[in-house]
């Protein structure tokens, strides 16, 4: 194992917005999800699932879903005397959460609650916590797992894009239009795709300023 090529790979992914129209194997998509699937998670729950969408007019029906949403909460906002939020929000925010409309393959990320030996023998009969936190549990394990998914996928000569824009908006009509079970919770989509640009690297906060050293 090499550090430097570790760290490489982690320094070099970007979040790429525009794709070539080359389409994404089933091999390289069960490729990543292997990766994926090897994160951590709390008491190896695995609170992870994956829902791969390669029709483009499905995605395309997702990109509508998310918009339509969207602009019914700037009508809202606007009927609340808050026109520029509303035309921010469209503006703005409308493109960043429907980036993956020229993706090939679109990943809904899913995140199921957390269950385990501990929790039924241990944390529920006790009233540990509220049952929200198991699911907060849940999309925590599953973030670690589409960062692996993000990385493989940046070492295949891939490129991704996480968004949370239509989960914010459409999550329930996503579920429905995917067939997505109640229980189960969208963690974010990624855009999967062969990339047409680079992005150039953005600033990160220095090490110094994010790490506290206790001695």
């Amino acid at each position: 194992m090499s550090y430097p090529l570790i760290k490489a790979n982690m320094h070099e992914r970007r979040s790429v917005r525009k794709y070539t129209d080359a389409p994404v194997s089933v091999e390289d998509i069960q490729e990543i999800i292997d990766c994926a699937r090897y994160a951590p998670s709390d008491t190896n729950s695995q609170t992870w699932e994956f829902v791969v969408v390669l029709n483009r007019e499905k995605i395309a029906r997702i990109e509508e879903l998310t918009w339509e949403a969207l602009n019914r909460r700037a009508a809202e906002a606007t009927e609340r005397g808050l026109e520029k939020e509303a035309r921010l929000l469209v503006r703005s925010f409308g493109p960043y959460a429907t980036a993956f409309r020229d993706a090939p393959a679109l990943i809904v990320c899913l995140a199921t609650p957390y269950a385990s030996k501990f929790r039924e023998k241990i944390f529920d009969p006790i009233g540990l916590v509220p049952d929200e936190v198991w699911r907060e549990e849940g999309i925590k394990s599953s973030c670690l797992a589409s960062q692996n998914l993000m990385l493989a996928a940046h070492a295949r000569g891939l490129a991704t894009c996480p968004m949370t824009g239509p989960v914010l908006l459409a999550e329930e009509a996503l579920k429905e239009y995917l067939g997505i079970r109640d229980e189960a919770q969208v963690n974010m989509v990624i855009a999967l795709g062969v990339p047409a640009e680079t992005p150039a690297k953005l600033p990160r906060k220095p090490v110094e300023d994010i790490l506290t050293i206790i001695e």
